[in-house]
């Protein structure tokens, strides 16, 4: 069953290690070895995570001699952070409400008139 490549790389963003792996990537190129030296995993289950990010087209893997390294692939991210800009404006529109409602209930009451003074003439 194929799903929605969006719905793909949130899945694969939902697990720290694979966020980590992504951060490092970002400062270049890395092999299954080294990305797995700051994790107390074993390079089998940094490849099963790589496996995820893969297939979400978030990492991909060249051949450089008997060296396989791993890269980041930015464009999925690019596509899930347009997606959630709508909802940034979307809370942003909700805190100028906010804000405005907030406003109105500061503002100093309007002040009752005195009831007019009725002059006693007894």
């Amino acid at each position: 069953m194929d799903s929605d490549p969006l719905d793909i790389t949130f899945q694969a963003l939902s697990h720290p290690v694979r966020r980590a792996i992504l951060s490092r990537l970002r400062k270049g190129e890395a092999s299954v070895t080294e990305l797995a030296e700051p994790f107390d995993m074993s390079q089998p289950a940094i490849s099963r995570h790589l496996k995820v990010l893969e297939k979400a087209g978030l990492v991909s893997r060249t051949r450089d001699a008997q060296r396989r390294p791993c890269r980041l692939e930015a464009e999925p991210l690019r596509e899930a952070t347009e997606w959630l800009v709508d909802y940034s404006r979307f809370w942003a529109e909700q805190f100028d409400r906010l804000e405005a409602v907030l406003e109105t209930l500061n503002e100093d009451p309007p002040r009752p008139k005195d009831p007019p003074r009725s002059e006693d003439t007894s």
